[in-house]
């Protein structure tokens, strides 16, 4: 996995990219940013309530993960980047690759629920769902790994290791770990 510097662990809230991101980056010698720590206060305000963020709210908190992925060599992001156009910012980094961590509604609300102090609370995960545009196709920089199937986050992130390193960078993984 050498050649893979910067990536972006990606899916909608209580999929586990923090708990993965964490651990990914500790088993790649990399440094982790959890993209929810970098929110503006108002984008945690609204959240908090219980409100969706809008394309125009999520717009500077993007451009700054994209600035910290063009800054750092080695990084580790968790990031929701629900939509594609969302991850073309993102992409904007050269050598960027995504991990989507995918899970079912169920799951990620009852993970979401066991969540302690988070800002973003299970009533807001149906929202994630609605906003979701599933990796594409021709999104060949997006490894899918099925966290539901994985027995626990250790065997998530050794699907997620073992699919980065079978794979070029621009070749995609579709449904590792299942």
């Amino acid at each position: 996995m050498s050649d893979i510097v910067r990536i972006v662990v990606m899916g909608v809230a209580g999929s586990g990219k923090t708990t993965v991101g964490e651990l990914l980056a500790q088993q790649t010698g990399a440094r982790f940013l959890d993209g929810d720590s970098v929110h503006p206060a108002a984008n945690v305000a609204k959240m908090s309530a219980g409100e969706p963020l809008t394309d125009d709210d999520r717009g500077p908190w993007l451009q700054r993960l994209a600035e910290e992925l063009t800054g750092d060599e080695r990084l580790v992001i968790a990031c929701s980047a629900l939509k594609r156009r969302y991850r073309d910012v993102l992409r904007e980094a050269t050598g960027v690759r995504f991990v989507f961590l995918d899970v079912d509604i169920d799951t990620a609300h009852e993970r979401a629920r066991h969540r302690v102090g988070h800002f973003m609370g299970a009533g807001m995960v149906a929202s994630q769902f609605v906003a979701l545009e599933r990796p594409a196709a021709d999104e060949d920089d997006i490894t899918v790994v099925d966290a539901v199937a994985a027995t626990g986050v250790d065997s998530t992130v050794d699907a997620v290791i073992a699919a980065l390193a079978s794979t070029r960078s621009g070749a995609a993984t579709p449904d590792a770990g299942s």
